[in-house]
């Protein structure tokens, strides 16, 4: 198991091209089953999850053609279905929650599906009941068996009207997906409409898909026959470009990040201003200049700032963890409230023992009292829990006084494309060992 060895406390400095939508790829990558035809991928990350969500269909029997680092062109014409009921696929997509998702291309058009129970992070309860749910109104049979799988089978999947129970991203993009090719029309209400869902959209409809709603949450789907190939092209990964906002002030670095889909951002900018974050915009650059002090806002009446996650257009969760370390070395507090998962604030013990004021409330709020760079963290040893609150430990590190190590750094390489590589081209001290 590697570790990162981290000599904090100094500034960085220069320009860094965020990789791939992470959530994106592993809705897109799946989409390719859904056609015989050629499908052309690019900006694709190359990272742990995704590629091991390339290999998974590679095992399936999908011809995969890696032309470059971040492009590959798929093609799914002679897929092995048994194959994910085999004890390879069980033990390989047990690590990876993502592989979820092929149960909705599978189903679409082959109209059997198996779902090992998931993996990926340990944030707390994750279900699967929007996914199963969907399919069964769309005419699948759902049992689970002892084995660890979930069993869907259908003869033929048929539209229906759907109202989503939580807008799930990846609920509705499996549901999506098992509907493009269903007979007659879909409706899913209160699904999501995160940019990554609807690049997924865009997609699909350039495969042939009738899907209406785009950006709502309101899709309405007429299934068609069969699709066909094309060439897609991912998003910056938004959750990257808030890591490097928060990495800039925390570090007091002068950092420009190039190409950062700033469209697609929604609020994730505004939220790092309320921290008091500078930031200038240059077309589809952020350049964040190097900040002595910044100041958490108040609202209007003097009340304590809080800043808590929400479906789209609201405050993506994933981001959360990076709000809260960047706080620690603010001007006031703020009031940090995860309120989708049960368990991604338990890190903040780490944050603790290298000297951060924080108050963990329960599992789901935490204020951070800002030490206004009256002193600086010191660097521990701790380990990483999960891919978010990972990185979110490493900009603390990066900031600290000393030398940090962090362990179970493969969780950080689930989401983050040589992450050390990076950051040590703008100064940073980074051993992989």
């Amino acid at each position: 198991m590697q570790s990162f060895e981290v000599r904090g406390g100094k500034k960085l400095f220069g320009e860094i091209t965020p990789q791939g939508a992470k959530n994106e790829a592993l809705q897109i990558i799946s989409a390719v089953l859904l056609t015989a035809e050629k499908v052309t991928i690019k900006n694709i990350p190359d990272i742990i999850d995704v590629n091991l969500l390339i290999d998974l269909l590679g095992e399936m029997n999908v011809k995969v053609d890696r032309v470059s680092r971040d492009t590959c062109i798929f093609q799914a014409d002679n897929v092995d279905v048994d194959y994910l009921h085999s004890e390879a696929f069980h033990k390989k997509s047990g690590k990876l929650r993502g592989s979820v998702m092929l149960a909705g291309p599978m189903l679409s058009r082959f109209k059997k599906a198996y779902i090992p129970k998931p993996g990926g992070d340990k944030i707390g309860r994750r279900r699967l009941d929007t996914h199963i749910i969907g399919f069964e109104k769309l005419g699948a049979q759902f049992s689970y068996h002892e084995d660890g799988f979930f069993h869907l089978e259908a003869k033929e999947l048929k539209g229906t009207s759907l109202q989503l129970d939580e807008p799930s991203v990846t609920g509705t993009a499996n549901i999506l997906m098992a509907a493009v090719l269903a007979k007659g029309t879909t409706t899913i209400y209160n699904a999501a409409c995160e940019p990554y869902l609807q690049q997924l959209c865009r997609m699909l409809n350039a495969m042939g898909a009738k899907i209406k709603g785009v950006g709502s949450n309101l899709l309405t789907i007429d299934g068609v026959d069969a699709l066909g190939g094309t060439t897609h092209s991912m998003l910056p990964d938004m959750i990257e470009v808030g890591s490097f906002i928060g990495l800039a002030a925390m570090t007091q670095s002068d950092i420009t990040i190039k190409n950062a889909g700033i469209e697609h951002l929604g609020v994730i900018p505004e939220k790092f201003q309320q921290l008091g974050i500078q930031m200038n915009f240059k077309g589809d650059d952020i350049h964040i200049p190097s900040q002595e002090m910044y100041e958490i806002q108040k609202y209007m009446d003097g009340g304590v700032l809080t800043i808590y996650d929400h479906p789209w257009p609201g405050f993506t969760p994933d981001l959360l963890s990076i709000v809260l370390v960047t706080a620690i070395q603010a001007k006031g507090s703020v009031l940090i409230h995860q309120k989708m998962f049960e368990s991604r604030l338990f890190f903040v013990d780490k944050l603790i023992d290298m000297g951060a004021q924080i108050i963990l409330c329960d599992p789901h709020r935490a204020v951070v009292i800002g030490l206004e760079r009256e002193q600086k963290l010191r660097g521990i040893t701790m380990s990483s829990p999960d891919i978010r609150a990972g990185v979110a430990l490493l900009i603390a590190a990066l900031s600290a006084q000393g030398k940090s190590t962090i362990q179970n750094i493969e969780q950080i390489d689930r989401g983050y494309q040589n992450i050390d590589d990076r950051l040590i081209r703008l100064g940073a001290d980074i051993k992989r060992v």
